[in-house]
């Protein structure tokens, strides 16, 4: 069944405050709630903390007064949501138990739209970035069974597979290495726009969480291995952040950033099986709406343009969260050697790649590396989770420890 956004009567702004009772939902279940639930509240989280940073931006370079007010007015009510949204995740789950989850959806997300992508350009800038949050989530769950001794099958539930990416220790580039070429904002699809904005969203609430919790554990190797991921995070969000076309005026972001919000409460009041957490989709899906109309009034007074000439009138289908593992496996037996020079891909180091590497590296063995070697050190081998079968890079097939 179709649905037009511009069309659908959502709840008037008036009536979208909600007091303390509302706002105290009640958690997920970190035992029996399914993976991928938590990983829609983790998306969305992102996406409602991109609108409202993308709201404040906006209003430090606005210079209307009514505006100003009326998008304090739709933030206040963004922040509410993104309260509840973030609050469904449960409180009994350790930081590293929610990172393995964030990884989850870094690959599950940016997986589902690299294989919708419509432009080979931004295509082939999913599939780079997806290669190195796979490898993160091996690290982080080899770090999980190492201090909470625990494996991550039972967050990630063998919905992902947990073996080695794109080595961590390769994505350390020189950071004018990490910028791309941005899509054109007069030629591109609609539903590439989305992708951009979502994977960019979701990228960043990851930075900004490793930024956070990294220097909570007291275990160094913990400590070390977010300070190496939290920096390879900075490159993933200058990548994707890239892809967005600089010329969109601010009312055009406006219009897009509402109108991915629809769509994507809409994609997940799909799928979602949880029945209380489907009703704050449901909810929040009508909110937004009417966000959206505002925000296509502002740009029809301000811009001159009706949003309905720059989105479609129907929503695309809607985004999944799926097991993506043949294709995974696809790019890690194609694309495992890839890295950056200036906006496009090559398969060979360069010099600017390996100067940086020397700087970075110092000559010392990075964490992402330690931890792999400490693993097998005290287990006997890494872990890992191949539900397919053995790693596709024969050089990258599990292996034993050789201390004696």
């Amino acid at each position: 069944m179709t649905f037009n956004p511009f069309e659908q009567q959502g709840i008037p702004l008036e009536q979208q405050l909600r007091n303390w009772r509302e706002l105290n939902v009640v958690p997920v279940d970190p035992d029996h709630s399914d993976p991928y639930t938590k990983c829609r509240i983790i998306a969305m989280n992102g996406i409602e903390v991109e609108a409202i940073m993308f709201s404040h931006n906006f209003t430090r370079v606005c210079h209307d007064t009514e505006v100003k007010r009326k998008l304090a007015e739709i933030r206040y009510i963004e922040q509410q949501q993104q309260k509840i949204v973030n609050w469904l995740l449960p409180g009994s789950s350790s930081p590293l138990e929610t990172t393995i989850s964030y990884e989850q959806v870094a690959v599950d997300l940016t997986a589902w739209v690299a294989r919708m992508e419509p432009d080979p350009y931004l295509k082939q800038a999913y599939e780079f970035g997806v290669l190195e949050d796979f490898d993160h989530l091996y690290r982080y769950a080899n770090l999980y069974e190492m201090v909470q001794h625990r494996k991550a099958e039972k967050i990630v539930d063998g919905l992902t597979e947990v073996m080695p990416g794109r080595p961590t220790k390769f994505h350390h580039r020189h950071p004018a290495d990490n910028v791309r070429d941005p899509y054109d904002r007069n030629t591109a699809a609609p539903l590439s726009k989305m992708h951009a904005l979502t994977v960019m969203a979701a990228e960043q609430q990851t930075m900004n969480f490793y930024m956070n919790v990294g220097p909570q554990y007291m275990e160094p190797i913990a400590r070390q291995l977010y300070q190496e991921i939290a920096l390879i995070e900075e490159e993933h969000v200058t990548h994707y952040e890239s892809l967005v076309d600089p010329g969109e005026t601010w009312w055009e972001r406006l219009v897009n950033h509402e109108y991915n919000e629809v769509y994507l409460y809409h994609s997940f009041m799909q799928t979602e099986s949880d029945r209380k957490v489907k009703a704050i989709w449901e909810l929040h899906l009508n909110m937004e709406l009417e966000q959206l109309r505002i925000a296509s009034e502002l740009m029809r007074e301000h811009d001159g343009r009706d949003p309905a000439e720059l989105l479609p009138a129907e929503l695309p289908e809607p985004l999944t969260f799926e097991p993506n593992k043949a294709y995974l496996r696809h790019l890690l037996d194609t694309q495992i050697d890839l890295t950056t020079l200036g906006a496009g891909y090559v398969s060979e180091a360069h010099e600017r790649f390996e100067q940086f590497q020397e700087k970075i590296m110092g000559g010392e063995i990075p964490p992402s590396e330690f931890v792999i070697d400490a693993h097998r050190d005290h287990f006997g081998t890494d872990y890992r989770l191949e539900t397919e079968g053995p790693h596709p890079a024969p050089e990258l097939q599990q292996q034993a420890s050789t201390k004696s």
